[in-house]
């Protein structure tokens, strides 16, 4: 019998979004597990301080921004991965933006916007990295999905049909692609703080999430390392397609008292 190992050593991973937020927590997570890891996002300070994490955690790293919305960004970025990895086995991409507003009057080119980073984004970061992973018959894909995937909220439509949409384009592709040795997942976060949200918890509506969850409190963004590590790990070597959801029990929730 083969048992199922966690470990990441001799595993490459590019984290799309990654120097920020959840993104960085997950790049270092990676790293801690043994990965290489390129963690990238638009704002190079960012970049070079997360690689200056991973480094002092040992693993190699390098230091590249990119822009979900410009797609020789992204095949830069894969052409860097390869010079200094040799290969890309692990791709996250965590890169994503919203804004609340009443839909009735929420502008065109903002909505187009969220779709753009949101939906596109991740749909030319899977492109760009999945062609090089079905090359090799080898790939571990993790898309970021939303509680708006499954549930509504209010005033945040554009953002909800951008993330609703990624869980569908998970599932698609893992059906296109998992013959040929790439797996395509996503993970859930619940109500995490982060320093974007931080504000808004503080709010009515953030005790109205946490009444919600049924563990009583907000996540932390370390505790969906344990979700990336396994689905980029060859511990989930039959799991594909899935929405893997850590949120304290949030979508399970129905009356808490």
């Amino acid at each position: 019998m083969q048992f199922p190992t966690f470990d990441l050593h001799g595993k490459s991973a590019v984290v799309i979004g990654g120097a920020s937020g959840i993104g960085r927590v997950l790049a270092l997570g990676l790293a801690a597990a043994g990965a290489d890891v390129a963690a990238s996002s638009r704002r190079l300070e960012q970049v070079e301080a997360v690689a200056d994490e991973i480094e002092r955690l040992g693993r190699k790293t390098m230091r590249a921004p990119c822009d979900v919305r410009d797609r020789s960004t992204l095949e830069d970025l894969l052409a860097l991965a390869l010079e200094h990895f040799g290969k890309v086995d692990i791709l996250v991409n965590c890169a994503g933006k919203t804004k609340r507003a009443p839909t009735l009057d929420f502008p065109e080119e903002e909505w187009q916007g969220i779709l753009e980073t949101n939906l596109t984004g991740t749909l030319r970061g899977c492109q760009v990295f999945g062609r090089h992973m079905l090359e090799r018959g080898y790939g571990r894909i993790i898309n970021i999905a939303s509680l708006t995937t499954f549930v509504s909220m209010m005033e945040v439509a554009a953002y909800a049909a951008s993330k609703a949409a990624v869980g569908a384009l998970t599932k698609s592709l893992a059906i296109e692609w998992s013959k040929r040795g790439v797996l395509v997942n996503a993970i859930t976060p619940g109500v995490f703080r982060t320093d974007l949200n931080t504000a808004l918890l503080d709010t009515p509506r953030g005790a109205e999430l946490l009444a919600r969850t049924p563990m009583a409190r907000f996540g932390r963004a370390e505790e969906l390392i344990g979700a990336a590590v396994y689905l980029a790990s060859d511990a989930s070597p039959f799991t594909t397609g899935q929405i893997l959801v850590v949120d304290g029990g949030f979508l399970a929730s129905g009356v808490n008292q």
